[in-house]
């Protein structure tokens, strides 16, 4: 295989080999349609896209449903992938319904590493004996993923903790991945229509940025303690004690905690749990995550939320998490007091400041949509409604007018469906909009706190005084580069990329043609005017010429056939 032209990834044959595994997977889950669309066959000579395009499908992968497909593909291309996979998950805006619910099924368990590799990765990480740090390490894993797998251990001071190795050359894996995926995201804005607004190398980068975060164990640790500092003093939640001194950036040691999982509703009865006063519990947690602190788990499924033998909450992964700042937290806030209080035009206001635009949509067309469907949705009774389900479809509101979320947004959005689930789970008729709506009376009462509202007008006090100053020597650069010329103004044109890939294959099909008519032609010259050397009386350097004239013929006739353009 040959590539034409590579971009960014033309670095190591690595990224060569990596790009042909994750086509060939693409292809073997149907999507043979989707990369024609982004050109790849502008990047990879047609020999290759033949091998693996042509293979007729797997009869049982082509009768699955388009959605699952793009699930067992993720999966599959490994932990980048699967995280791109849930990142898509929140985004109303890019994908429908049923693809939305088969990638939150994403799944990255795989086969645990060897204990003895395990062994080994700890003594390089420690750089010293592992016996001078643990007293036993079991063999089997407590759990296993695509990013690290967890073992229980007894350190030598006689503490139960567990130990969350990293797996080897995962970083350069997953740089290769996101330098793939950066590509394609790149050839989607240019080639298929209605993509560019929606900015996929944009989501890529910020699908960079958290695995960058989450595959860093010290910044994991950090965000545990943070944690556990903004429930200090409560019992509602927990969090494991993180042990620095046997801890390094792809190895995290934190204390063993032993509990129920919060979704084995059987296990916790059978303890004698209290089930609605833990589904108060856990919505209070969530709550003061959210309005409180702006600091929230982004990943609260069953796996990382078990309930402690004294009642207490514990939360386990801290790889994902979400930040919102006190804006945020306002706008959020008025969201959800709107949608209360069934003011449509206080959701629109709310969304308008959730979001980024181009150029501003109707508010009246917004508002419109907006009591539309509050009035759907929002009169039925308290166990029908899933709030978190229904925020999210609310925001495909503002796609279809050309809004923008913040991703930190999106990841609030599926933390609080996942926490309400758990929630319902407990307790089926808990009303959580009853229970948050305190915090978020105290969200919007605290805009008007008169210490705030002081520092507010100070500091715009400032900006003021500061923009006056610099106004001056902003108008002279600005006439100076009138004068001189620098100042230019910029035309782009749109959607002319189709034609000029269109306008640029035909060029170079007739200057094909036209070197395929002068080999002929001047080869037929050198035989008739019987130029020596001969072979069998035929003159060679003719003989030759007939012969290039027929391969060159042969491979254009194969790629006109390939383009499917006769």
């Amino acid at each position: 295989m040959s590539l034409l032209k590579f971009g960014l990834l033309g670095r190591t044959y690595q990224h060569l080999n990596r790009y042909k595994d994750i086509l060939s997977v693409l292809f073997k889950y149907g999507y043979e349609d989707v990369l024609r669309r982004l050109g790849i066959a502008d990047y990879f000579d047609a020999g290759f896209l033949r091998t693996f395009g042509n293979k007729e499908p797997d009869s049982k992968i082509s009768s699955l449903p388009a959605p699952t497909r793009l699930r067992l593909a993720c999966e599959e291309l490994g932990p980048a992938f699967v995280k791109m996979g849930q990142i898509l998950s929140l985004r109303p805006d890019l994908l429908p319904d049923d693809y939305m619910e088969e990638l939150a099924k994403l799944q990255d368990s795989v086969t645990p590493m060897p204990f003895e590799e395990v062994k080994t990765l700890l003594a390089l990480e420690f750089n010293r004996p592992l016996d001078e740090i643990f007293e036993t390490i079991e063999p089997e894993p407590l759990a296993a993923a695509s990013i690290a797998q967890v073992h229980k251990a007894r350190l030598i001071n006689g503490q139960d903790v567990v130990v969350k190795v990293q797996w080897p050359r995962l970083r350069g894996m997953i740089e290769v991945d996101l330098e793939i995926m950066l590509h394609l995201g790149g050839l989607a804005e240019r080639h298929v229509e209605g993509w560019k607004v929606h900015r996929p190398t944009a989501i890529i980068q910020e699908l960079g940025k958290s695995l960058r975060r989450e595959i860093d164990f010290k910044l994991e640790a950090a965000h545990m303690e943070r944690f556990e500092r903004q429930f200090q003093g409560e019992n509602s939640a927990r969090v494991p004690t993180v042990y620095r001194e046997a801890s390094t950036e792809r190895v995290l040691t934190m204390e063993y905690l032993s509990g129920v999982k919060i979704s084995d509703v059987e296990a916790l009865r059978a303890a004698g749990m209290d089930l609605p006063a833990l589904a108060t519990r856990l919505t209070d947690v969530l709550m003061k995550q959210i309005f409180v602190h702006g600091f929230f788990h982004a990943d609260p499924h069953p796996g990382n939320v078990y309930v402690l033998p004294d009642g207490v909450v514990g939360f386990f992964d801290f790889g994902m998490m979400g930040h919102l700042d006190e804006r945020g937290r306002q706008s959020f806030a008025d969201l959800v007091w709107g949608i209360v209080e069934r003011d449509q035009v206080g959701v629109s206001g709310a969304l308008l400041k959730l979001s980024q635009c181009e150029n501003e949509p109707s508010r009246l067309t917004l508002e419109f949509d907006v009591g539309e469907f509050i009035h759907r949705h929002f009169y039925r009774p308290v166990e029908e409604i899933e709030f978190g389900k229904l925020i999210t479809q609310l925001l495909q509101i503002t796609s279809h007018h050309g809004l923008r979320m913040a991703p930190d947004l999106f990841i609030l959005l599926k933390a609080m469906g996942m926490m309400e689930a758990l929630v319902r789970e407990l307790s089926p008729k808990h009303d959580l909009i009853m229970q948050a709506a305190p915090f978020i009376a105290q969200v919007r009462l605290n805009r008007y706190n008169p210490n705030r509202l002081a520092q507010g007008m100070v500091e715009f006090g400032y900006d003021f005084v500061d923009l006056a100053r610099q106004m001056p020597s902003e108008v002279r650069k600005i006439m100076s580069q009138l004068k001189t010329g620098e100042t230019q103004f910029v035309f782009k044109h749109e959607g002319l990329s189709p034609m000029e890939q269109t306008l640029d294959r035909i060029t170079n099909r007739i200057a094909f043609a036209l070197v395929l008519a002068s080999l002929i032609i001047g080869s037929s010259i050198i035989v008739l005017s019987g130029t020596p050397p001969k072979v069998w009386d035929i003159p060679i350097i003719g003989l030759i010429g007939f012969c290039l004239a027929g391969v060159m013929g042969f491979r254009l006739l194969l790629a006109i056939m390939f383009h499917g353009r006769m």
